[in-house]
């Protein structure tokens, strides 16, 4: 077991509408796509679940818009925590399993 916690990302209507503003081809994500995970610090309690979802909240926001546009001059300028639950469905999961035998590693990573 990790000692992280799951949080998946999928987002909502209001995304969807962002991001049919950007490109009139008809190419937007839709309900239908997977759902992104994250691993984020554990998770002792439901308060605790939003303690880290503020802490973690813009930088997936980010992550997030970055996918489907990467001309952060389009993005949303005010990006808040309640902007972020009317643009996305998430949830935690407070149990992680690594059922791998070989370490994790990072695309980032210097090693």
């Amino acid at each position: 077991m990790l000692n992280r916690a799951g949080l998946t990302v999928k987002p909502l209507e209001p995304f969807f509408q962002w991001a049919k503003t950007l490109d009139d081809s008809g190419l937007v994500p839709g309900e239908e796509d997977e759902s992104t995970v994250y691993l984020v610090p554990y998770i002792l309690s439901d308060q605790h679940e939003s303690e880290v979802l503020k802490k973690v909240y813009a930088n997936i926001f980010e992550r997030e818009l970055f996918e489907w546009h990467t001309e952060e001059s389009d993005w949303p300028k005010k990006r808040t925590l309640t902007m972020f639950k009317k643009w996305f469905k998430y949830e935690f999961y407070s149990i992680v399993e690594d059922l791998c035998s070989y370490p994790i590693l990072r695309e980032d990573s210097d090693a």
